[in-house]
């Protein structure tokens, strides 16, 4: 058989039977399975979440993003009566914002949500996002008031695999511990398997250090070009304190939960950049220069992160965990079980 070329997006598909895909997370969290690879012997361990800090050298850091979801999913109609849903990306200049709208809309379309919130379509994009702006009782809203509106009427922004709506669960279950600063409308989700006691206890055994990325609804997005080489990575704003920059900066080694830390530390690796729009797409043919160690879940077939788990493992040696946490039982995605790759 071929060896599957690490540059065609086919290369990155695989069969997840349905039953598989987490559509809540475990219970207690630290209960979900977890896979190490280890690079240096090419063994598989499997294990728990709760056992973690037996497998990662203390000589590392940790880097974890401190971002916090919003209740980004709007529900509302347009002024004809029309139902629209409205899912909010990013904040922009001006008091804009990027969203996505279930729903036809034009340039000027007026859309009516709960609690008097409006929003104006300003502009259609190519890639399916509309730049819009909302206001309440004929006053334009910023990035502040908007959030508080929407800690009211909102939705946690449940990725859309998930085949159900959000509970009054979720606004914990869809959160990390840490979540620090407003604006993801999608968490770092190698952070849920956390419980208060095994976050605590990481804190004292590891030095702990965050960054923030914004993670965006790009993340979901299927990567369409055939090439990987082809495919235009989504931008998402990120910050790197001065702590967290120094220990970039050092010889010391580092695990990064999740892939958003790993973009992040790598994107400031290659621009040394504090804060600004991350478009890294890591892959087998961009690996990574600065992370030691990945904490993350399965990912989706063909998508962005499968990618970048390969530009650790390998392509090959990345299909052939995912066939083996599948035979495992492993369950996928947000809410599903973790993998380290040490």
């Amino acid at each position: 058989m071929p060896k599957p070329d690490p540059l065609l997006v086919d290369s990155y598909d695989y069969d997840l039977p349905s039953h598989l895909i987490a559509s809540r997370p475990a219970e207690p969290k630290d209960s979900a399975k977890l896979l190490v690879y280890d690079r240096n012997t090419g063994s598989i361990t499997h294990t728990v979440f709760r056992e973690i800090l037996n497998f990662v050298p203390q000589t590392y850091a940790v880097i974890l993003n401190d971002t916090k979801v919003i209740k980004a999913r709007i529900f509302g109609q347009k002024e004809s009566g029309g139902k629209v849903e409205l899912l909010i990306n990013s904040p922009l200049p001006q008091n804009r914002f990027l969203v996505y709208i279930r729903g036809r809309v034009k340039e000027g379309t007026k859309l009516f949500f709960e609690n008097g919130l409006q929003a104006t379509v300003v502009q259609l994009h190519e890639d399916g996002t509309r730049t819009v702006q909302f206001s309440r009782h004929n006053r334009t809203l910023d990035f502040p008031a908007l959030h508080e509106l929407l800690e009211e009427i909102g939705h946690v922004p449940l990725p859309p695999y998930i085949k159900r709506e959000d509970t009054e669960a979720d606004a914990q279950d869809y959160q990390t511990l840490f979540a620090q600063k407003i604006g993801a409308v999608a968490a770092p989700t190698a952070s849920l398997h956390f419980t208060d006691a095994l976050f605590h206890k990481m804190q004292q055994q590891y030095e702990t250090y965050y960054v923030t990325l914004h993670v965006g609804a790009g993340t979901f997005k299927p990567v369409e070009a055939a090439n990987i080489k082809d495919h235009v990575m989504h931008s998402e704003f990120y910050e790197i304190p001065e702590a967290t920059r120094k220990i970039i900066d050092s010889k010391k080694k580092i695990l990064a939960v999740g892939t958003t830390v790993t973009r992040t530390v790598e994107y400031y690796v290659r621009k040394h950049l504090p804060n600004g729009q991350s478009d890294l797409f890591l892959h087998p043919q961009n690996p990574p220069q600065r992370v030691d160690a990945l904490l993350t879940n399965f990912h989706l077939p063909k998508s962005t992160l499968l990618m970048l788990v390969a530009s650790f493992t390998g392509l090959e040696k990345a299909l052939e965990i995912y066939h083996e946490a599948i035979e495992e039982e492993y369950h996928f995605f947000s809410y599903g079980d973790a993998m380290l790759i040490l």
